[in-house]
């Protein structure tokens, strides 16, 4: 199964899961939405599209790619997964940020965590993390038995 990896990040957690799915997969291609040249999605069997959210909105280069592409997506096997550090919102995330008739047909759908770096955050992300979650500090929620159930049901025929 030839598979495309796309992802879309803002500070690079989206690029952590990404790579992490790839590395479940046989020769899988990673591309970065951001930075464009994405080979031609027919090439491939299985495509999984992942970014990170803020304020509940996926990464612009995320929603540009599904509207352009989303007839030829759910001809594919699909996957779509979203990184952020609250997942408790997961669905609402889900149903606002992806057109219905491409979230039917994906086969795999996640929150599978995020990354919190103040390191990497301006002086507002650091204000809203601090208010809205009482995270100060670095935290890591990427979850990797996620990702593994994740990548098992891409590759479930």
């Amino acid at each position: 199964m030839k598979t495309l990896v796309l992802y879309a990040s803002k500070h690079g957690a989206a690029f952590e899961i990404a790579k992490r799915i790839a590395s479940k997969f046989d020769k899988a291609a990673l591309f970065d939405l951001k930075q464009g040249g994405v080979p031609p999605i027919a090439e491939f069997d299985c495509v999984i599209i992942g970014s990170s959210i803020y304020a509940g909105t996926i990464r612009k280069e995320a929603k540009v790619f599904l509207t352009q592409n989303g007839d030829i997506l759910r001809g594919k096997r699909l996957g779509l997964f979203l990184c952020g550090m609250d997942s408790s919102k997961e669905q609402e995330y889900l149903e606002a940020n992806f057109d219905p008739d491409v979230l039917h047909a994906a086969t795999a759908v996640g929150f599978l965590g995020g990354i919190f770096d103040p390191k990497k955050a301006n002086v507002f992300e650091r204000f809203i993390m601090k208010a809205v979650t009482k995270q100060s500090e670095y935290t890591d929620t990427i979850d990797d038995d996620k990702i593994e159930k994740f990548a098992a049901a891409m590759k479930e025929m």
